[in-house]
């Protein structure tokens, strides 16, 4: 049976691609998708940017026809500047508007935006009741499980969200304290699953990083879909590979050499046209490693990959992995 978010057809068993700050970009998303994500989300976008029309934020909202269902994602901890952020969003014509309730970074948590608002849950229930009434566009929320251990409120405050009106629920399964360390806790993401009152999907988030692991919570938690962030960094094939898994029980063969430099190049390419040369070779640093993840013997080209300050020096030194790795198997 298929899942839906408002009346937006996400397919049986959704993979969402998770918004995240200078990774989740057109060129990536791009990527993503044709490898099998179902449903993008931008990157987190600033309500005050939108509201001043700063070029940062405002370029987030570049969203194209081929990567849809899309979700345009805002923060802020004004109430009002979060509905006219809405407002601003709906023009895009995006399927979903997501709020980040999630963002741990102190710059954005200690303004009461993002995962701060946890610290405020009648605010959250009051800025999300607002957004919801300010467009026709379904909303969805992205949060964690309260701010520490002494404030995991997930289950109630899921439910209150709903019950304002919002179409989906995603969960990372950690506290804002934890930032991204330790253990995702997957047994409170079930728990608001498994709620009787709970009638949205609910997708989880948290430690995705291989196809028997989507299994075992989807089994085990009964998730309507799972988001993937870090594990989908320089590694857009974790999509299709999931979706394989889950329909046979069999492992698919690991990207080859060739593929990863033929993919790598590409995203390189589209990182520069989007973002001019300088941005795009900045941004792309953070994913090289994940493409070639698991090579011995790696470390002196990644090196040169990261440090390397033009287009043509990184596709040189992509040529050079090509011909001297060329006849390393994968796992």
């Amino acid at each position: 049976m298929s899942v839906k978010i408002g009346n937006i057809d996400v397919g049986e068993f959704p993979l969402l691609l998770a918004p995240m700050e200078d990774v989740s970009d057109p060129p990536f998303r791009a990527l993503c998708k044709e490898y099998g994500a179902d449903v993008m989300y931008t990157e987190f976008i600033s309500s005050e940017g939108l509201i001043r029309d700063a070029v940062k934020s405002t370029q987030k909202l570049d969203i194209y026809d081929s990567e849809r269902p899309i979700g345009i994602q805002i923060f802020g901890s004004e109430i009002s500047s979060m509905k006219q952020a809405t407002e601003i969003c709906a023009r895009e014509k995006p399927e979903i508007i997501d709020i980040n309730y999630g963002c741990p970074v102190k710059k954005v948590a200690n303004k009461g935006a993002g995962a701060g608002i946890l610290k405020d849950i009648p605010k959250m229930i009051s800025m999300t009741k607002e957004i919801v009434k300010s467009t026709d566009i379904p909303v969805t929320v992205k949060t964690r499980l309260g701010w520490d251990e002494h404030t995991k409120y997930i289950v109630e405050v899921a439910e209150r969200l709903q019950d304002v009106g919002i179409k989906a629920i995603s969960i990372h399964g950690r506290t804002r304290k934890q930032m991204y360390k330790g253990e995702a806790d997957w047994t409170l993401i079930g728990e608001v699953k498994n709620n009787p009152r709970m009638k949205i999907p609910v997708f989880g988030n948290g430690d995705i990083d291989s196809p028997q692991k989507v299994k075992e919570v989807r089994n085990k938690y009964g998730v309507d879909g799972v988001m993937i962030g870090r594990g989908a960094i320089g590694y857009p094939w974790v999509f299709n590979e999931i979706k394989h898994f889950l329909k046979t029980n069999e492992l698919l063969k690991k990207p080859t050499i060739k593929e990863r430099v033929d993919v790598c190049r590409r995203h390189l390419k589209h990182s520069i046209i989007w973002k001019g040369e300088m941005t795009g070779i900045a941004e792309m640093k953070r994913h090289y490693s994940s493409y070639f993840k698991a090579i011995p013997n790696f470390k002196e080209y990644r090196t040169k990959m990261v440090t390397a300050n033009s287009e043509d020096e990184v596709l040189e030194i992509l040529d050079k992995v090509l011909l001297n790795f060329s006849n390393y198997l994968m796992d």
